[in-house]
């Protein structure tokens, strides 16, 4: 199924129409994964190796300025659709350990039906669910220099006028976010990730707008996903 036949709900607002000018950038699905298969397998290597301590000189240091606690978080949206996006392996710090994770910018990003969510396991009260939605009806969530570090990301997407295998010191678009001179990278105009579900350590942006934002504290495990 082709990405774009799945739109968010009419209530919603629809994210821009890619101009025809435009279509000729458009990334077949077949060619795509030719593409992408080997990219994959080569990245799982990479991170592979990164946690042996034998390629850490290929990943950069995360933008994300903070330490991370280490703790994955959930993250969904029925869509996300943004421009400028930039794509290159970094490592966060926390305080007792490294975490390899592929780093994901994007300028400007909308996210329709934003759901975030992590579980703590608390003494003599078991799982505890902090969970964040917005976007659900009516405008969408939107970021400004969002900047993500993901372990596993899944969803249907397509990229427009993509390079894949760039200098991820080259890479641009996104202010203040380039990897390490000879690192793997990708850049592509624009991106659209529909069913997106994303498990990752670290978010931060310049800008978090959250129309409709709902945040619960509830017992039991209530995931995004």
């Amino acid at each position: 199924m082709h990405p774009d036949d799945t739109l968010p709900p009419a209530a919603r607002t629809a994210p821009p129409a890619v101009p025809a000018a435009a279509a000729t950038g458009r990334t077949r699905w077949g060619r795509l994964a030719l593409v992408m298969v080997p990219v994959l397998a080569v990245s799982a290597a990479l991170l592979a190796a990164t946690a042996e301590g034998a390629l850490a000189a290929s990943f950069g240091v995360s933008a994300n300025s903070f330490t991370v606690s280490g703790r994955s978080f959930q993250i969904s949206a029925d869509t996300l659709a943004g421009t400028d996006f930039v794509q290159y392996g970094v490592v966060d710090q926390g305080r007792a350990a490294s975490y390899p994770e592929a780093l994901s910018g994007i300028n400007s990003a909308d996210l329709y039906d934003l759901c975030q969510s992590v579980v703590q396991d608390l003494p003599f009260v078991g799982p505890v669910t902090l969970r964040l939605t917005s976007g659900t009806d009516g405008p969408p969530a939107h970021a400004d220099r969002l900047v993500v570090d993901a372990h596993d990301l899944r969803g249907d997407a397509v990229f427009h006028h993509i390079n894949i295998g760039q200098d991820a010191s080259t890479v641009s678009g996104v202010p203040g976010v380039q990897g390490p001179p000879g690192g793997f990278g990708e850049q592509a105009d624009t991106i659209r990730i529909d069913h997106l579900r994303q498990q990752t350590r670290s978010v931060s942006a310049a800008t978090f707008r959250l129309p409709g934002l709902h945040l619960s504290v509830t017992s039991g495990d209530r995931s995004c996903f």
